[in-house]
């Protein structure tokens, strides 16, 4: 579903990614791991058009390298930012609706369904986003995405910072998003989080890809762990 090959990208003269080769399956959940610095975000970030690259993207079989971001999310690929970027001052049902790629045609996903995920949205329908835990803005942030039909979402960090009951949370509704079909490429700084949830995985040092396997070939394998994981 998605292939990423020879990438390449800078920030000004900074030679951030450094020829990075990865895939996507449908249906699959791949976990893109390493330690602050080593290119993750900005990889997901190249990959929807917000970072200029070189080399090539393929969403669908089609290349998407060159378009602009929202070129690439109405192809059907989302994108869940680190730093959630809702809106305050929009109540939840407002910032769900937003992420719709038309008010005209019912979608895959429903306000109904998310709050199936999520039934603690609900409660919140009428409330303005900005006074969500950061744990709800989180559900918020990914639940908007789907109200805008993806293939496959790219969540950068979703568990970063927020209270174990809600990393749990998190974590189930991934797996729920999983099930019903969704891809998800998954950057994630808690190893036992993608261990347990993922098809396979990457691990990325000094912008490059340095291990790619599954779960229990990262388990054994030590010396990879240590070097570009481990604190």
């Amino acid at each position: 579903m998605l292939e990423v090959a020879d990438l390449h990208s800078y920030y000004g003269k900074s030679h951030i990614l450094q020829g990075i080769s990865l895939r996507v399956g449908t249906g699959e959940i791949v976990s893109l791991l390493g330690r602050n610095g080593a290119g993750r975000s900005t990889a997901v970030k190249t990959i929807m058009g917000q970072v200029a690259s070189v080399g090539s993207i393929r969403f669908r079989g089609e290349r998407i390298d060159g378009l602009k971001p929202h070129e690439i999310a109405r192809r059907g690929l989302g994108y869940v930012p680190e730093d959630r970027e809702i809106f305050p001052a929009l109540t939840v049902r407002e910032n769900l609706l937003l992420g719709m790629k038309s008010t005209r045609a019912q979608g895959l996903w429903s306000l109904d369904d998310m709050f199936a995920l999520f039934p603690v949205l609900r409660n919140q329908i009428d409330a303005p986003g900005g006074v969500l835990s950061g744990g709800e803005q989180q559900m918020l942030t990914i639940c908007r995405t789907l109200m805008g039909d993806p293939a496959l979402i790219m969540v950068d960090e979703p568990t970063e910072g927020l209270a174990p009951m809600m990393v749990e949370l998190v974590r189930g509704l991934l797996e729920k998003i999983a099930g019903r079909g969704i891809a998800i490429l998954l950057i994630e700084q808690k190893l036992t989080i993608a261990l347990a949830i993922s098809h396979r995985l990457y691990v990325m040092g000094q912008g490059r890809i340095v291990f790619e396997g599954t779960a229990a070939e990262l388990r054994d394998n030590h010396a990879v762990r240590r070097e570009w994981l481990e604190v």
